[in-house]
């Protein structure tokens, strides 16, 4: 029988950190530590419950994650392992990127790093969508791209979510419009891009949900290709992935609350090949794949849990 696995959560009491502590404590083999509220902020005390610890999962601002990190390399041969939900370290020199679907050494990396680094939720959806189109050749990595995005109001922290529900909240908003939006350097090194996108982010009158949008002119892509090349070539490079699905495209329409709760992601592929047009859409929970699941999927591969081996051979199609 396997040995108990002990997980700290320093920042849990936030959207991302609640998210993965309710999903842990649902996993066999897992034993979380909790500190007091008094406690939460007291140096020592997070020393300790590092100390203690297998794992340690930061749920907290960047600059707060940074000084973590720094506590906890401060322990020395007691130093736990570390995976970061924040921004800190997605692009940072030592740190692998916790998305196990990337490549198929990635779920390996992931297992076998003393420090990962959770994806952005944006970031997930457009790297999943473009990371295998350039890997394929079906898109360049200079091309030029827009992509636009929607999540649900729960991924803009507690002010946000305050104004939604509170006092309703606007209907809809663009934001990041000085385009410095903070997931932009994970797309342009993790999907494969020389060319900076324009990253165009926005917030809905909804809790949970998002959608990825990156719209492609198909007579300017490498090769001409099809709608259906796209598809193929997704199709592909998911094959068998739990939690990564290539649907046929159906309708006009996409919503963007349908996969609340999952930790699942949809990649669709909408084209016009009367005009030459296609639309790449990603769809998935900006807590679940795009946060909290994310992050747990990772743990498990970090802990060496049962899933780990599982998750080797769904990857083992990927290039």
């Amino acid at each position: 029988m396997m040995a108990s696995k002990t997980v700290f959560i320093d920042g849990e009491a936030g959207t991302t950190g609640l998210g993965i502590r309710a999903r842990l404590e649902a996993v066999a083999g897992i034993t979380l530590l909790h500190l007091p509220e008094r406690e939460r902020k007291s140096l020592s005390a997070r020393r300790a419950a590092m100390a203690a610890a297998d794992l340690v999962i930061l749920c907290l601002p960047d600059a707060a994650a940074r000084e973590a990190v720094a506590l906890a390399e401060g322990l020395g041969a007691s130093a736990p392992r570390l995976l970061d939900a924040s921004t800190a370290h997605r692009v940072a020199p030592g740190w692998v990127y916790g998305f196990p679907e990337l490549t198929g050494g990635q779920a390996r990396a992931i297992a076998e790093a003393p420090r990962v680094a959770n994806p952005g939720c944006y970031a997930t959806g457009a790297i999943a969508l473009l990371r295998p189109l350039i890997a394929a050749g079906l898109i360049a990595p200079d091309q030029p791209l827009t992509i636009n995005a929607v999540s649900g109001y729960s991924g803009g922290g507690r002010t946000m979510i305050e104004a939604h529900e509170a006092a309703g909240g606007p209907a809809f908003e663009l934001y990041a419009l000085g385009l410095e939006h903070k997931h932009v350097p994970e797309i342009l090194r993790y999907a494969g891009l020389t060319c900076r996108p324009i990253f165009v982010p926005s917030v809905g009158h909804f809790r949970q949900g998002m959608l990825v949008s990156i719209p492609l002119f198909l007579d300017e892509l490498p090769g001409r290709p099809t709608g259906g090349d796209l598809r193929a070539a997704l199709a592909a490079h998911y094959r068998g992935a739990a939690l990564i699905t290539v649907p046929e495209a159906a309708g006009e329409k996409v919503a963007a609350e349908t996969l609340a709760d999952s930790d699942r992601m949809e990649l669709m592929v909408f084209a016009h090949e009367g005009h030459r047009q296609a639309v790449l859409v990603a769809r998935l929970d900006n807590l679940g794949k795009g946060a909290s699941g994310a992050a747990v999927e990772n743990a498990r591969l970090m802990l060496g849990l049962p899933a780990v081996a599982a998750m080797e051979k769904e990857l083992g199609h990927v290039r």
